[in-house]
């Protein structure tokens, strides 16, 4: 698979959603991506399997998706849309969604069935651990797995991208510092990540936190609690939940991680993985070069990798 290959952009196909608001039905397509196109960096809209280039049409004063989002008003900018040069999206490289977000905040055991399998304690507080932007890679780009290790395992998870600036946001209000989702392969070096009781140091290695393909804007997306999240390695389905399984929902996660850091446009909360993650199977699966590893999202998206040797 060539990086530019999408085979399926959602469960749904690339058809927008239709949300009923009070009395009226409105459609929108609000699917943003980050990309490479001949090796330029850009960022834009995906559009019946085109891509709407915003970033070359309004590089003066927005150069990428987090300075999009920081304008407040992406709907706005997607109306460039019919100005702006278009290309297949064969044609693309993929980048993260957001290539270097200030802040990747994750969220470990944070799905009761991955609680128990991994053996830990209930906590009354969510587990966080941070990634570092250049240890993420893009839709159709290779996961890494390093040469000081064999236990690569996957991750699948949804990335909550945050639109505007807030400290200490209730809980209540959360859901309007919202500007999209996408999905998350939480990559992880299992033995480097058990070294000691920190994790960061098996969650940061490069090119293993695959981010993509895109960001949904949450009128496409409508209620998550419903939503199945799978993940597939060689087809075959290892992780299947949906995310009224979480522990500590999205609005509660926002809740925390503003009361210890200020969230920024184009932050990302990588918010948990469900059970079924290799290193708690038996035996164990490890992810080695030639799998193919899919994190497909009802509304949100198919994110598809392929795993190679660093």
């Amino acid at each position: 698979m060539g990086q530019g290959d999408l085979p399926r952009l959602t469960r749904d196909g690339d058809q927008p959603a239709r949300i009923a608001r009070g009395s009226r039905t409105e459609t929108t397509v609000m699917k943003f991506a980050s990309v490479t196109i001949a090796g330029r960096p850009s960022w834009g809209i995906i559009e019946d399997n085109t891509f709407c280039d915003l970033g070359a049409l309004l590089a003066h004063r927005v150069p990428d998706l987090s300075a999009a989002i920081a304008t407040g008003d992406l709907k706005a900018l997607a109306m460039h849309k019919v100005e702006a040069h278009r290309y297949d999206v064969g044609d693309l490289a993929w980048l993260p969604v957001i290539p270097e977000p200030s802040k990747i905040i994750c969220v470990g055991l944070n799905y009761e069935k991955h609680r128990k399998e991994t053996g830990r304690a209930e906590v009354a507080h969510p587990t966080i651990f941070l990634r570092v932007a250049d240890s993420q890679t893009g839709h159709g780009c290779p996961i890494l797995r390093p040469k000081v290790s064999t236990q690569l395992d996957y991750e699948g998870e949804l990335a909550v991208i945050i639109g505007k600036p807030g400290r200490y946001i209730p809980a209540a209000e959360a859901w309007s510092y919202v500007a999209g989702y996408s999905c998350y392969n939480d990559g992880s070096i299992r033995d480097w990540q058990w070294h000691t009781h920190q994790f960061s140091p098996g969650k940061n290695f490069p090119q293993t936190g695959a981010f993509g393909p895109m960001l949904v804007t949450p009128d496409e997306v409508g209620d998550l609690a419903s939503l199945r999240l799978q993940t597939r390695l060689n087809g075959e389905v290892m992780q299947d939940a949906v995310f009224g399984d979480m522990i500590f929902d999205i609005p509660t996660l926002i809740e925390y991680a503003s009361s210890f850091t200020p969230l920024a446009p184009g932050d990302v909360i990588v918010s948990g993985t469900p059970g079924g993650v290799g290193a708690k199977r038996k035996p164990p699966v490890w992810m080695k070069p030639g799998d193919v590893v899919e994190v497909e999202i009802d509304r949100v998206g198919l994110l598809i990798n392929t795993i190679a040797d660093e």
